[in-house]
């Protein structure tokens, strides 16, 4: 069953949930198993006897985790809650660096070649005044229920968040770096001056198409110039949607500038 309540309003989601789980308990399904995939954490716990967690880049078994909880499983049941809290915080856990590339301590290591998410900058800001309303600190699993943003949507704005230095994700819980509620207090053009300093310090392809567009003497270059290098590290799909993140991004933050209809990268006010 691949996300099989996902595209379900709320209320007709959960029904069918427990009607499944009634079905299955009952033995009134011919079947010895059920596959479930699933990006809700909740869900999984909710029904599943036995979890498995993927990572990604590469695609791996990140841990097999069994759930003991009797039936029928209560959400706010402290046992629940802390099963969900250890899986977000396996989820969000880095893997030690490899000796040849040393990273900064609680930073994920990134280079060139990183695959870049497709986060909005809009996003990212919503996510930030979320988490500073909370004090500056936020528990993954609530900040989901209360944006009402699946796993696969809440990740990948921490993990950017991190990037940028406008946060720090550790052991399920993401916390806003002094910069991050600057950030927050900021009107729109300080946000843009900050974001962009924080993206060419911290991501190197922002760092890379700066560096370039400086030395040049037109200050331009077009993007499949930087688009192909990338496509030696990444399928060309990947190396399409990095291109783009990196120009929306860099697009917010006045880095450099785009042209769609030539496809060339600039900078309007290079002095």
């Amino acid at each position: 069953m691949d996300e099989p309540f996902s595209a379900l309003d709320v209320l007709t989601a959960e029904t069918l949930r427990t009607d499944l789980i009634d079905l299955w308990i009952e033995g009134r399904m011919p079947i010895r198993s059920i596959l479930l995939v699933t990006h809700n954490i909740e869900e999984a716990v909710l029904m599943a006897d036995r979890i498995l967690v993927f990572s990604s880049n590469p695609g791996r078994i990140a841990a097999e985790i069994k759930v003991e909880l009797p039936r029928p499983r209560d959400r706010e049941d402290a046992a629940f809650r802390a099963l969900v809290d250890d899986i977000y915080a396996r989820m969000t856990k880095r893997a030690p660096p490899a000796p040849a590339a040393p990273r900064e301590a609680g930073i994920p290591g990134v280079g060139v070649d990183m695959i870049l998410p497709r986060v909005s900058t809009n996003t990212l800001a919503g996510l930030m005044e979320e988490i500073a309303a909370l004090d500056g600190k936020a528990d993954l699993p609530d900040l989901a229920g209360t944006t009402q943003m699946e796993v696969d949507e809440l990740f990948p704005v921490a993990e950017t968040l991190q990037l940028l230095r406008f946060a720090e994700v550790e052991s399920g819980d993401i916390r806003l770096t002094a910069e991050g509620k600057a950030f927050v207090e900021m009107g729109a053009d300080a946000r843009k001056q900050l974001f962009g300093r924080n993206l060419v310090a911290h991501v190197p392809l922002a760092q890379r198409i700066r560096r370039v567009l400086d030395e040049r003497a037109n200050h331009r270059a077009p993007k499949l110039r930087f688009q192909d290098e990338l496509e030696d590290h990444m399928s060309e799909e990947a190396a399409e949607e990095t291109m783009r993140t990196v120009i929306n991004w860099a697009r917010y933050g006045e880095v450099f500038a785009y042209d769609d209809a030539s496809g060339t990268l600039s900078l309007e006010n290079p002095d």
